[in-house]
């Protein structure tokens, strides 16, 4: 029979030369990546947001890999439906992702059912944007700034707050504001940002937490008040317009971002490539331009930041939905 150790010794020996041969194929596909088109599932239906910034950035990053990405639109239980082809996709850096805040962290927070976890099952390769979120007021409404909204909040007991729907970012915004500074709303979910925004006009609700690409027009216009930004930085759209921060209230930073993702075990060397051709190419004066026209703002983070901010994204609106009792449809 055979010794026991020198047994041992012949599998330890089997298991490093296997991962020494896994590991250096693993280099040769990276080092020959890529060799044929890449598709960039975005999981959401085209001419929104997501959409928009993905195919302002495709182009460049095609020239400098020199492969297409082929955006491929794959809409469907809020962004699930697409995030979940990806995450089950072979991890060579073929199949990418290209998706936001609602599938990210919203529902991960939110929901017990999704097929995917966004930090198990990918490798995040960097933010691309953020539009902030804004917190809006009819013009009739006394109050002028954030720090007269409070008290006049408080003593009218619970005003109504309409949101685009139950689990959108900006009524997830103001279930944050609530928490930290003490007032309470009633939330009205409506179907789709419009029809809110056309009762915070007339007046029939009496805030909203929207996102400014979309409010925009209604504040220049002066159809509504804008009293701050949820975001580190004002918006140069509205630079007249202060942060929360600013405005005294810390802690409430909330907008829609948009990250590229692979699937998880994708191989770092690739990883690391696509992460500096997309920094590379955000950092370009089109892809900026691109990026204003809606209102956002270019972010290009390493995959490490990238992911720990997912992270955290996740920590902060499952404590969010907690407080506000927030259930899944």
């Amino acid at each position: 029979m055979e010794p026991i150790l020198e047994k041992k010794m012949k599998c330890r020996f089997t298991d490093i030369l296997c991962a020494a041969l896994l590991a250096a194929t693993s280099i040769n596909a990276a080092a020959a990546y890529p060799e044929r088109p890449i598709r960039l599932i975005v999981p959401f239906a085209p001419g929104g947001n997501v959409d928009l910034t993905a195919r302002a950035i495709t182009p460049g990053m095609g020239e400098l890999l020199g492969r297409n990405l082929i955006i491929d639109n794959r809409a469907g239980a809020g962004g699930a439906v697409g995030t979940e082809i990806v995450a089950t996709s072979v991890p060579d850096g073929y199949t990418l992702l290209f998706s936001s805040t609602g599938s990210l962290t919203i529902a991960p927070a939110v929901s017990t059912k999704l097929r995917y976890d966004p930090i198990k099952d990918f490798e995040t390769i960097s933010l691309a944007s953020n539009v902030p979120v804004i917190m809006l007021v009819p013009q009739s409404s006394p109050a002028k700034t954030v720090k007269e909204f409070i008290p006049y909040a408080k003593s009218r007991g619970e005003l109504i707050m309409g949101s685009s729907g139950n689990f959108a970012t900006g009524r997830l915004a103001g279930e944050l504001f609530q928490g930290i500074t003490g007032t309470r709303f009633t939330h009205v979910p409506y179907k789709g940002g419009n029809p809110a925004m056309l009762d915070l006009i007339s007046g029939r609700i009496d805030v909203m937490f929207d996102q400014i690409s979309s409010a925009i027009g209604h504040v220049k216009g002066g159809k509504v008040r804008a009293l701050a930004v949820n975001a580190i930085n004002r918006s140069p759209e509205l630079p007249e317009v202060p942060t929360m921060k600013e405005a005294g209230v810390a802690g409430v930073e909330a907008g829609t971002f948009t990250a590229m993702l692979a699937p998880a075990k994708t191989p770092r060397a690739i990883v690391n490539r696509l992460n500096e051709d997309m920094n590379k190419v955000m950092r370009t004066p089109q892809v900026q331009q691109n990026f204003a026209k809606y209102s956002a703002e270019m972010i290009g983070t390493t995959p490490a930041a990238s992911q720990a901010f997912i992270k955290a994204e996740i920590e902060k609106w499952r404590k969010v939905v907690r407080a506000a009792n927030i259930k899944e449809e």
